[in-house]
């Protein structure tokens, strides 16, 4: 064991570690993760035991399948948590490219499956893989490489600026044919912030964002279902057992909870009134059962979250780790921005889009995928820690050679 003795204000501290292998990683961060997930493990099981019971005979249909991914996933994290930060950053390229290929896949007939009229996932036999979770943290891999061997062009040249939205763009449009329009919100909102905050101009930043927006508008009003959908979304009491049903019972739900919350297990919204209530509106069942100090509870979470990875990467930017501070910055704004979505969509301030709740939401694309963006914002904590604990050693080594 190797003994450091770095300088201090009240005289020499002793600073005791074993190698760099053992530096440690960051608990809390890795507690409050881990609790998300038995979190929307609990809450998937109160949603879907109604729906469970029914179409399978098996109220726990759906709390096995989520307990299963989750083990999965904790098997793909030890794994990923493995692999040094350098071979993402030199395979980032390799992965956009596979990344639209799949996208690309999806959209074949006979490869891609459909699914309420959407052609978002591809079946493997074992678990049906949706695609675009994995481009999601794929992109901003790639994107994190992009910005450090480019991070100059991006901030000076328009061309920098441009080049890594194109294909960002084009992998976006590949999802509205899908169609997933919510995932192409969350994908090019992330990769707008890791540009804007890696230095972009403001007047192209700007531009690009008005851009967007008049895109956006014309999706909406080109689309009919997207046109129902914000419809509803502005007065879903218009039309309560048509299109604005969805929003309606969620909002139900959620004021069903009040203060105190129905008790866990005892939501009404769930017995076949509220669809998709253990994936994409498990925030609705959980705000009805547990109540404002539930919700306020989980907001919290995620924000704290959110919180660690930009402080997270602003000490890997302070220790010229540029590419492990781009990767935690591109994690921490995909959590916040999903979300923020997620939690907008079910309390109705924001129009309805089938996006999951990180990590809480019932489904196995997801649970693997963040399992595996999660391993790799543990592996950026490590090495900046590995890092620090080599830059100590150092100064030690010179304090000791001069002394």
């Amino acid at each position: 064991m190797a003994t450091l003795i770095s300088e201090h204000q009240s005289g020499p501290r002793r600073v005791v570690a074993t190698s760099v292998d053992d530096a440690p990683v960051d608990w809390v961060l890795l507690f409050l993760l881990v609790g998300i997930a038995l979190i929307g493990a609990v809450m998937i099981t109160s949603a879907s035991m109604p729906f469970a019971e029914k179409a399978y005979g098996d109220p726990f249909y759906f709390a096995k399948r989520q307990l299963i991914f989750l083990a999965m996933g904790f098997t793909l994290a030890l794994i990923v948590f493995r692999v040094p930060l350098a071979r993402w950053e030199r395979f980032g390229p390799a992965l956009l490219i596979f990344s639209i290929i799949c996208l690309a896949l999806v959209l074949v007939p006979g490869i891609g499956k459909e699914v309420n009229g959407s052609r978002r996932w591809i079946d493997l036999g074992v678990i049906t893989v949706q695609v675009s979770e994995a481009v999601k943290l794929f992109i901003i891999v790639y994107l994190s490489g992009y910005l450090v061997r480019r991070g100059e062009l991006v901030q000076n040249t328009l061309g920098g600026f441009v080049y890594p939205l194109v294909l960002i763009l084009g992998a976006s449009a590949l999802l509205l044919l899908e169609p997933d329009f919510g995932a192409a919100v969350v994908i090019v909102g992330t990769s707008m912030l890791m540009l804007f905050i890696a230095g972009a101009r403001m007047s192209q930043f700007v531009t690009l964002m008005l851009c967007l927006t008049v895109i956006g508008y014309l999706l909406i009003w080109t689309s009919e279902y997207r046109l129902l959908r914000f419809a509803s979304f502005r007065n879903p009491w218009a039309d309560p057992f048509g299109s604005g049903f969805q929003l309606s019972q969620s909002l139900i739900a959620i004021g069903s909870g009040g203060w105190s919350g129905v008790g866990l297990g005892n939501s009404v919204q769930k017995l076949f009134y509220l669809p998709e209530a253990h994936t994409d509106f498990v925030f609705a069942i959980l705000c009805e059962e547990l109540g404002l100090p539930g919700a306020l509870f989980v907001i919290a979470v995620f924000a704290f979250v959110v919180w660690r990875c930009f402080m997270l990467a602003k000490r890997a930017h302070e220790q010229g780790n540029r590419f492990a501070g781009f990767l935690a910055l591109g994690i921490g704004c995909w959590i916040g921005l999903q979300s923020f979505i997620n939690i907008g969509v079910n309390m109705g301030v924001l129009p309805t889009k089938g996006i999951t709740l990180p990590m809480m939401s019932y489904g196995g694309s997801s649970a693997l995928i963040f399992s595996f963006a999660f391993a790799v914002l543990i592996r950026v904590d490590y090495e900046v820690r590995a890092r620090a604990f080599q830059d100590l050693s150092r100064r030690v080594r010179v304090r000791e050679a001069n002394a």
